[in-house]
């Protein structure tokens, strides 16, 4: 069994039956529990996953690997999903694999898109806060899949609002933010974590290594060393 954990945006858990190693076959998500209270993630992460396994019927010993979502997003939010998921990998001794949280969320909108097979591309745009969106956007496979060709970066949603709107489907909190700039045509916000096994699988499938683990943050944070020291003397 996999376990997914995203803290991009909400906490989203996910349990999934199945591995990343079989290309023709993906993982079966079997329970997936979410809370979207925004800064609340070390408070509920760890019941998510304990009600992920209680719905599951599931034990800690039968997990053979977990899914992190990297982001973008938030730094404490990023900071508490993969210590979590590198804790638990640790205790347990199974492998765990980074995905990018973008990707999650672009394989939902298609997944619940009206008509998915007349999809050619997707965009996606998450809250950056400080007037910025977290974007990427998608183009169609061969096999009906997703293959990012934009992206992940950070910017104002004016400068990206053409070309993300030109996508046929466009999801996220981003979106949901700036409608004027950024109309959403797909009703996900924020990335799933059963979404994100899927997106591991693919990944997997495609022949990408998914070893790095380091969060996606694109951006410096808020609170930085001072360059020089300052004067008690206001000098």
């Amino acid at each position: 069994m996999l376990l997914g954990i995203d803290t991009s945006g909400a906490v989203s858990v996910a349990l999934a039956e199945g591995t990343l190693d079989d290309p023709a076959t993906p993982p079966r998500v079997i329970a997936r529990r979410a809370d979207e209270r925004a800064r609340h993630h070390d408070e509920v992460l760890l019941a998510l996953v304990e009600a992920v396994m209680d719905d599951a019927g599931a034990r800690r010993d039968q997990l053979t690997g977990i899914v992190v979502g990297r982001g973008p997003g938030p730094f404490t939010g990023l900071r508490v999903g993969l210590v979590v998921g590198r804790t638990i990998a640790a205790v347990l001794g199974v492998p765990l694999v980074g995905v990018c949280s973008l990707d999650a969320l672009a394989l939902q909108a298609l997944a619940e898109a009206e008509e998915p097979a007349a999809v050619g591309t997707v965009a996606v745009a998450l809250d950056a806060r400080r007037r910025e969106v977290y974007h990427a956007r998608y183009a169609r496979t061969a096999d009906g899949g997703l293959e990012r060709t934009a992206g992940p970066a950070v910017d104002a949603p004016a400068a990206v609002a053409a070309e993300l709107s030109a996508a046929d489907l466009l999801a996220g909190s981003g979106a949901a933010l700036y409608p004027e700039l950024l109309p959403a045509s797909a009703a996900p916000v924020h990335a799933d974590a059963g979404h994100l096994i899927l997106a591991a699988h693919a990944a997997a499938a495609r022949g990408e290594d998914l070893t790095d683990t380091a969060p996606l943050y694109l951006r410096e944070p808020d609170a930085a060393k001072p360059t020089a020291p300052k004067s008690a003397l206001g000098r």
